[in-house]
């Protein structure tokens, strides 16, 4: 298995069009397209990013064929209209919380 974790803060001012965007569009959006939540993090307190969040494909090369499509490009760049210092990164699934 095979996890992406993402990080990220809401631009001030956007929280109500972000959590409708992220309930309506971002999760169901990259579950159909193969990724599986695993988990959703809200920071309301401490000197780091609001949002840590991860899912997970069966190996790399789905990960990747997803990172790498349109649909992927699309809803990424719909996201980037609520958030500010988006974060990525992918790592091999343990079981456990996994953060940056």
């Amino acid at each position: 298995m095979i996890k992406l974790l993402m990080s990220w803060d809401i631009k001030e001012g956007r929280d109500a069009e972000y959590f409708e965007f992220v309930v309506r569009e971002w999760a169901p959006g990259i579950t159909k397209m193969g990724i599986q939540p695993t988990e959703a993090w809200y920071t309301m307190y401490g000197d780091c990013q609001q949002i840590l969040t991860g899912g997970i494909t069966d190996d790399i090369e789905t990960m990747h064929a997803i990172l790498q499509s349109e649909e992927w490009e699309r809803l990424h760049e719909k996201l980037l209209d609520y958030v500010d210092g988006y974060q990525q990164k992918i790592v091999p699934a343990t079981g456990t919380i996994q953060i940056f």
